[in-house]
């Protein structure tokens, strides 16, 4: 895979951004020169370049109108990014906002304008690796909103900066009172781009299992942070949670437990998504433009799917069902004798999820796979072969860098403990996670950074935490963003760097679902009655995190800083209240405005 080009958006005059505030204090500033902070602008992410002008703001009323500029080619795309903007800008005023043509001079309204460039080739299933395709630009007088991309993405991630920019009631999910100041946004001129190419958000559906509309409410809330891969862990020792039509046994009986739910305990629930209710998964996250990116985990994490096929045990017994919490169980039975059956169960079941996903990629999982001589090698090479076979990319843990062959374009996901392993960089010691790293890069991969003790949100926040685990550590909302992916895999003292960040191709953040109920660390439950709905875990253990690696994702370095992060939130955390968001108000933050 090439490396993403990085075009900066056009410099904008007297452009103040956060990572130059301090010198524009000391050499003063005009009255129209303000970071989006100490301007009241609770933007998240934070956008790459942003003057806040002197006119008056743009009112938003019963006569506003949403106007739709597009070559041909484009224009369901464009007008979907219409429609999606009216609904939301529509529920919380109650207008009715028609889409059309531009109007010269018309006031009032809201522009969306596609200009096609041609350094940036935009593929609705293509690879996430061009930052181009998500840059836009957003002007905002008191006579109209102008917002211009080069793609559709780049228009979806625009109007999501919109969004921030009026009131906070806008997000409400039913018809709200008017402001005092009425449905105002501020005028502003606005020039983004993301710094990463590939931001991913995972879901653990495995070992809890999650309705289609929890996970539709999970893509609500990636997508709005600008958010472009959900990667979907559908199968664990726990479950297995997508239908294969040739393998019924895989959801007839492997989707029968979670963990903490023997079986029995579900009173007849169905926990897998049939094909119908997977495509409804993958068109809406396309509607939002994030690409679904499916893993089927092993040669570990597979206890699920040999309770259901004797053909992946050396004895040809299925084992028995597994919802325990713990990892490192015994794989798939890969010998010689028995690589025939794996591999067959490998081309129908990756043919299977490679026909229900359009998307480039297929995740093969390859972590805590404790393995006989040989196992290990002989799964990775076949479950890699038949990945490609089906035109998709691989990506693995960053275990999966021991295999002795990587395809071409293959990404690994580092989920090593920073802290730990920092330290150990470039000395003596071999660590084995450090040394699958490096033998990923050697074969030409690229990383998606997702550090245990940074991106990991079923860890829990503090000691008060009610839910989750805290094995890699405890992540507060500062240690959630106050981390730099170009530095994460370099030593302490700066000397010895395993990685930089031409080696990434992005940033993921992940909701386990491990012990999700409260007192999650005193015992194991001894009921189903103790877990609390998915949504509820969801939204307590995402938010405020979530939107803090959203921003490490998308954000340039030099333009971040916690304390001004902090402001920010405080000014967006209103949202989510209107939004029916169950969060945490952690105690690092004075949430009063």
């Amino acid at each position: 895979m090439n490396s993403p080009r990085r075009r900066r958006p056009v410099a904008l005059t007297t452009t103040i951004t956060l990572g130059v505030l301090a010198v524009s204090l000391v050499a003063g500033c005009t009255p129209e020169e303000k970071d989006v902070a100490s301007a009241g602008l609770g933007l998240v992410p934070v956008p790459t370049d942003v003057r806040v002008d002197g006119g008056g703001a743009f009112v938003l009323d019963a006569d506003s109108t949403i106007a739709l500029v597009t070559p041909e080619v484009m224009a369901p795309d464009v007008h979907h990014v219409g429609e999606e903007l009216a609904e939301h800008l529509g529920t919380a005023t109650g207008f009715d906002l028609p889409l059309g043509p531009a109007v010269d001079g018309a006031v009032g309204e809201i522009r969306l304008e596609l200009v096609p460039d041609t350094e940036v080739v935009w593929e609705r299933d293509g690879l996430l690796d061009d930052t181009g395709v998500d840059a836009y630009e957003l002007t905002v007088d008191d006579e109209q909103i102008v917002l211009t991309a080069t793609s559709p993405p780049g228009l979806f991630r625009g109007v999501q900066t919109l969004r921030q920019l009026f009131p906070a009631q806008i997000d409400a999910t039913t018809v709200q009172e008017e402001p005092a100041g009425g449905w105002t946004a501020p005028a502003v001129t606005i020039s983004d781009e993301p710094r990463f190419a590939y931001r991913g958000a995972m879901l653990d559906v495995a070992r809890r299992f999650y309705p289609v509309e929890s996970v539709k409410r999970f893509i609500d809330h990636a997508s709005t942070y600008k958010l472009n891969a959900l990667h979907l862990h559908l199968t664990d020792d726990q479950g297995w949670r997508i239908a294969v039509d040739a393998l019924p046994e895989l959801t007839e009986v492997g989707s029968t437990t979670q963990e903490g739910w023997e079986p029995g305990t579900g009173d007849g629930e169905r926990w897998y998504y049939t094909a119908d209710e997977y495509a409804e998964i993958v068109a809406y996250a396309r509607d939002k433009y994030m690409t679904v990116v499916p893993e089927i985990d092993g040669p570990g994490h597979t206890l699920a799917a040999q309770a259901s096929l004797g053909s992946l045990t050396c004895d040809g017994v299925p084992t028995p069902l597994y919802w325990g919490p713990e990892v490192n169980n015994p794989i798939v039975c890969a010998s010689d004798e028995n690589l025939g059956n794996v591999q067959g169960f490998l081309e129908t079941v990756l043919a299977s999820v490679a026909g229900q996903n359009p998307g480039p990629y297929l995740h093969l999982g390859g972590d805590e796979a404790p393995s006989p001589p040989g196992w290990y090698q002989s799964y990775a090479e076949a479950a890699n072969e038949i990945a490609t076979g089906h035109g998709k990319t691989v990506i693995g843990w960053h275990q999966w860098g021991a295999s002795e062959a990587l395809p071409p374009g293959a990404l690994i996901q580092y989920w090593g403990v920073g802290e730990r392993l920092r330290p150990v960089i470039g000395g003596e010691a071999t660590n084995a996670d450090l040394v699958d790293v490096q033998a990923a890069l050697d074969k030409g991969a690229r990383l998606i950074m997702s550090p245990a003790d940074r991106t990991y949100l079923d860890m829990k926040y503090d000691e008060d935490t009610p839910y989750g685990l805290e094995w890699a550590s405890r992540i507060t909302l500062e240690e959630a963003y106050g981390w730099d992916p170009a530095t994460e895999l370099t030593s302490p003292d700066g000397k010895s760097t395993l990685a930089d960040e031409s080696d990434m191709a992005g940033v993921e953040v992940l909701l386990w679902s491990d012990r999700s109920y409260p007192d999650s660390l005193a015992s194991l439950p001894t009921s189903t009655d103790v877990f609390v709905p998915v949504d509820q875990y969801a939204d307590f253990m995402l938010f405020p995190r979530l939107p803090a690696t959203a921003e490490v994702a998308w954000s340039e370095q030099a333009d971040r800083s916690y304390p001004d992060f902090r402001d920010r939130l405080v000014q967006v955390s209103p949202r989510w209240t209107a939004a029916g968001i169950g969060w945490n108000q952690v105690a690092d933050v004075d949430w009063a405005p």
